[in-house]
């Protein structure tokens, strides 16, 4: 199964501000919650270009990657060291 059908992305931002005019104080949330459950599976506090940036590689994933890659490349991941 993809992995976009076993999981949904959940975005908290902590402004309205777009990610470039951001307060770099700013922490937006990255959940990715399991579908099946309703468990939160993976989870980012991250500054907001950090977030920007980590959401495009996740949907990228989300689409290409079947459920269980998909876990298994971003399971441990810290958001800091990716990029």
């Amino acid at each position: 199964m993809r992995a976009n059908r076993a999981y949904r992305l959940i975005v908290s931002r902590a402004g309205i501000e777009p990610a470039f005019l951001a307060d770099v104080k700013r922490q937006d949330r990255i959940e990715v919650v399991s579908v099946e459950d309703g468990e939160v599976v993976l989870y980012w506090a991250v500054e907001p270009k950090l977030a920007s940036r980590l959401l495009k590689e996740l949907r990228e994933d989300l689409v290409t990657l079947e459920a269980a890659d998909f876990i298994d490349k971003w399971i441990g991941a810290d958001a800091e060291d990716l990029f």
